[in-house]
């Protein structure tokens, strides 16, 4: 199967999975679960399935594929509260110098943030400590490196319409194979979700991305639209963003991408 071909296929077996007496947000209760849809750090049990396609990488003009497992589940420590997320990519990236495809596995983090409790129902504030480990099954789909670092997220829905957040990281390399670099990167996701009639969005979620160890960056700017699915027990966000880059500097950078993802939250 081309690599061109998975963000179809993953829309296709999204909607598959969606079936008949779905109900359509009506209510208050409908609204918010709507709006919350697209929180990445919601007080939730979740597990999302996150595909990039990327059509065209910087300097090689190659490309590439991420796909992203990621579960969700909270849990408390005293009277605070906490949510873990644990995100697993299989990734498929060109290999110099004849820029042969290889895949497999990438590398496991684990990500856990303090739920702050902001009096407010529509404010997530979350902030903690993230870990990457080095799990890649391949050289050219991981680091090689154990790293470390920070997360904060907020995400506010000021309004049933209009809901934005951030998602700020960055970890640095603590361990690992000596031959590889080291890791030391910044990642800002800005994020805003524009809801439509009949649980329909616009979206943009474009992650600004630093390497600092490499002095490169890349700043994606993406559009998409997406749709939410409630039923009695979950609730189905399925969506596809084309992302282009607006600035960026180095090789391996996403040129163009396709973001599709298949969100799943228990409630």
């Amino acid at each position: 199967m081309r690599l061109r071909q998975l963000p179809a296929n993953i829309a296709l077996t999204a909607a598959m999975l969606v079936f008949p007496g779905a109900i359509w947000a009506q209510d208050d209760e409908a609204a918010k679960d709507v709006a919350q849809a697209n929180n990445a750090l919601a007080a939730a049990t979740a597990l999302n399935f996150h595909d990039y396609y990327i059509g065209e990488q910087t300097e090689t003009g190659e490309e590439a594929n991420q796909l992203f497992a990621r579960l969700a589940q909270p849990f408390s420590i005293g009277h605070t509260n906490w949510l873990t997320r644990i995100s697993l990519p299989l990734n498929t990236y060109p290999v110099a110098p004849d820029f042969e495809q290889q895949t497999g596995l990438g590398d496991l983090n684990i990500l856990a943030a303090w739920l702050v409790d902001t009096g407010r129902p529509g404010l997530t504030f979350g902030i903690g400590p993230q870990i990457t480990m080095d799990t890649a099954t391949e050289d050219a789909t991981g680091s090689g490196k154990w790293s470390a670092g920070l997360a904060n997220y907020v995400f506010f829905a000021a309004s049933p319409k209009l809901q934005y957040f951030y998602l700020l990281t960055w970890q640095a390399s603590f361990a690992g194979d000596d031959d590889r670099d080291d890791v030391n990167v910044v990642a800002f996701q800005p994020g805003l979700v524009y809801q439509l009639p009949r649980g329909f969005h616009l979206r943009s979620t474009g992650i600004w991305t630093w390497d600092l160890e490499h002095d490169t960056y890349s700043v994606p700017l993406g559009f998409g639209a997406g749709k939410v699915i409630r039923t009695e027990k979950r609730v189905y966000n399925m969506f596809i963003e084309p992302q282009w880059s607006v600035v960026d500097d180095g090789a391996g950078w996403p040129q163009w991408q396709v973001f599709v993802g298949f969100n799943t939250t228990f409630k």
